[in-house]
């Protein structure tokens, strides 16, 4: 499997690729590559309509190797992911899509904590696109500018872990989706310090691709 990461930052990319690696352990290999141009974050919707190409040029160049079982998009907005469905053969499964699924599971109130206000609007559309919307509790932002978050780990833990608990005392989620990729360790950690069920994005992506590939 070929995990995508659609911004820039080559340490973000090792460190999904980890993560996919832990959880999918022997049973499917993970490369791990990084868009060639574009945000070290995707933060906002430009960046995201921005990133979509450059995932597609990833993921064909991926595809066109051979030796790809499937395809991972590495951002909670699924950029590209469309598109590659429509370019490509292989199963191909975004982080946002996979997460907010397995959240949703029997009927399971669900709510979001992120670090990325100005995507509020994008991550509700995508619920509403998935037809979840009646199992969806609401977002909860992090204080902050992402990028200072992403730079200081506990800043970033205690602000999720607060997020995280507003959607469950406030808004009734029995889940909690962690939205970001780049969160990816985040989420991991959360899963120990929150009593709700977390639902960690990139794990949640591998699972999918593993049932899509072994049913």
């Amino acid at each position: 499997m070929v995990l995508i990461n659609p911004n820039t930052s080559t340490a973000t990319t090792a460190m999904m690729t980890a993560i996919a690696r832990r959880t999918l352990g022997r049973a499917l290999a993970v490369r791990g590559v990084t868009v060639s141009s574009g945000p070290r974050m995707l933060t906002d919707p430009a960046a995201l309509r921005a990133a979509a190409p450059e995932v597609l040029a990833a993921g064909l160049r991926a595809a066109a190797r051979g030796d790809s079982a499937a395809l991972l998009v590495g951002a909670f907005g699924d950029p590209g992911v469309a598109e590659l469905r429509e370019a490509t053969d292989l199963p191909v499964m975004g982080l946002g899509e996979a997460a907010l699924t397995e959240a949703a599971v029997g009927g399971t109130p669900f709510g979001i904590a992120t670090t990325t206000p100005l995507l509020a609007d994008s991550i509700t559309a995508h619920v509403t696109a998935l037809g979840l919307t009646d199992r969806y509790t609401g977002l909860r932002l992090t204080p902050g500018a992402p990028e200072h978050l992403s730079a200081h780990p506990e800043l970033l833990l205690d602000a999720l872990e607060r997020a995280v608990r507003a959607c469950v005392e406030r808004d009734g989620a029995r889940a909690v989706v962690i939205g970001g990729g780049p969160l990816g360790e985040a989420a991991e950690e959360l899963r120990s310090r929150c009593a709700v069920r977390i639902v960690a994005p990139i794990p949640a992506a591998c699972r999918a691709i593993a049932r899509r590939l072994h049913g």
